[in-house]
């Protein structure tokens, strides 16, 4: 028998959010969708959080769990019409229609709990989940991330892009790549959004911690490692910098006007003819 954990804003029991919890043999609790109810919520095996309503309070909530470091299996529970509108990015481990039957949500909750529970250690010891770049953690299924063990507090834009940046270390982007990538193709905004979005990652970073986003003149942002000094970026941006103005093409040199008048005290141009 499994703990179930049911976050819903509706005044009414737990079947009527899921009408197939009442024929099984799960013990289930019912408590308000705010993530604040699980810092003194006893353990539970799963959590399931109402969507069949309000599908975008139901999408923040999940988010926020996630970014709270949840190790329960995450389920959100949707009417047929709200299917359409879930994303990955929204820290769910599953779906559940509200009228799915008692074999189906039995199921899908054995499946969450193991995919949770499944070993997942690689030899360096960290997780597939993770992302370690420096002293930089990054967890992507918990929404998180760490520096020197240090929590950061991120929006979502601002982990998604520490973290896009974070799997490409050394590799430079432009703002206009980073847009597409972070933002997507249907984001309308100027690239002003990636510097201001820089700025506040680094300020969270921390003064020790901030040269990690490193700025490469007249192109763009990049992940520095730790291992690498602040005096070898900046190096390596002067040497870039100096590539870029090779490949501009030489200014043509101004002629010299013949007819205009001479200074006075100015050596006269050559012309090749002899003089008189």
């Amino acid at each position: 028998m499994a703990q179930i954990l049911v976050l819903t804003n509706a005044l009414a029991p737990s079947t009527e959010v899921l009408p197939a919890l009442g024929l099984l043999p799960h013990s289930v609790r019912v408590l308000p969708a705010e993530a604040s109810v699980l810092v003194d919520e006893p353990t539970s095996d799963a959590v399931l959080v109402d969507g069949r309503r309000e599908l975008a309070a139901a999408r923040s909530l999940c988010r926020l769990l996630r970014t709270t470091g949840l190790s329960q299996p995450l389920l959100l529970v949707v009417t047929e019409g709200g299917m359409a509108a879930v994303a990955a990015d929204w820290g769910a481990d599953d779906i559940l229609l509200d009228t799915c039957g008692p074999a189906e949500l039995d199921a899908r909750l054995r499946l969450a709990a193991g995919r949770v529970r499944r070993p997942a250690e690689d030899p360096e010891g960290g997780t597939p989940n993770e992302i370690r770049a420096g002293d930089v953690v990054i967890d992507e299924a918990a929404y998180s991330a760490r520096v020197r063990g240090r929590q950061l507090d991120l929006t979502y834009k601002e982990f998604e892009l520490l973290k896009h940046l974070a799997q490409h270390p050394g590799r430079v982007f432009t703002r206009a790549q980073l847009l597409q990538e972070v933002w997507g193709y249907d984001y309308f905004g100027g690239t002003r959004t990636v510097d201001v979005h820089v700025r506040r990652l680094r300020a969270k970073l921390g003064a020790e911690h901030e040269n990690a986003i490193g700025t490469v003149r007249n192109v763009g942002y990049r992940f520095v490692s730790s291992g690498r000094g602040l005096d070898d970026d900046l190096a390596i941006e002067d040497e870039i910098a100096e590539d870029l103005d090779g490949d501009l093409p030489a200014a043509p040199r101004p002629e010299a006007d013949l007819d205009a008048p001479a200074a006075p005290g100015a050596e006269l141009p050559r012309t090749g003819f002899p003089r008189r």
